[in-house]
């Protein structure tokens, strides 16, 4: 999702309508777009935060498990070597599929609760670390790549996109 310009048209659309979708219930595309500046700006990574937190003048995000850092460099590496079809589970044989698995074994219960500071404002959302397609097919849930890993202007492109 990261990669707006290998994206389908089709695709673009699809992530569009899921980031304004979100970025309504948070307030509007503004206050969106500010809460991925703080996510950004934030030193260490805020996932690793270990009151499962991440507090900001216009909302916070909530989750249930504290999130080590190894598991966030398995990510980041794991987004860079996905193959064509996003699927994030690689080759049974691979030495790094272990570890992938013991990762969406880990991520795969936390629920992550986005909300605005005043209720005005959007009753907010929720996503998870990862979408199951099938056995076979797990692919990282476009929410969770957006707010945490993707650049600011990659979701200013999907978010402008018409």
């Amino acid at each position: 999702m990261c990669d707006f310009n290998n994206l389908t048209d089709e695709e673009k659309l699809h992530y569009h309508t899921i980031l304004t979708t979100v970025a309504n219930n948070y307030g509007g595309i503004n206050f969106f777009l500010q809460l991925l500046e703080a996510l950004r700006e934030a030193s260490p990574h805020p996932l690793s935060s270990r009151h499962q937190d991440f507090l900001f003048d216009l909302g916070d995000i909530r989750w249930g498990k504290t999130i080590f850092n190894d598991k966030i460099l398995l990510i980041e590496k794991l987004r860079k070597e996905k193959n064509e079809d996003d699927n994030v589970l690689k080759n049974k044989e691979g030495k790094e599929y272990k570890k992938t698995i013991n990762l969406i074994k880990t991520l795969s219960p936390i629920t992550f609760s986005v909300r605005p500071a005043r209720r005005d404002d959007g009753e907010g959302f929720d996503f998870k670390a990862f979408d199951k397609i099938d056995e076979e097919t797990i692919k990282l849930n476009p929410l969770f790549e957006a707010l945490f890993f993707c650049s600011i202007n990659t979701v200013k492109k999907i978010l402008n996109y018409k």
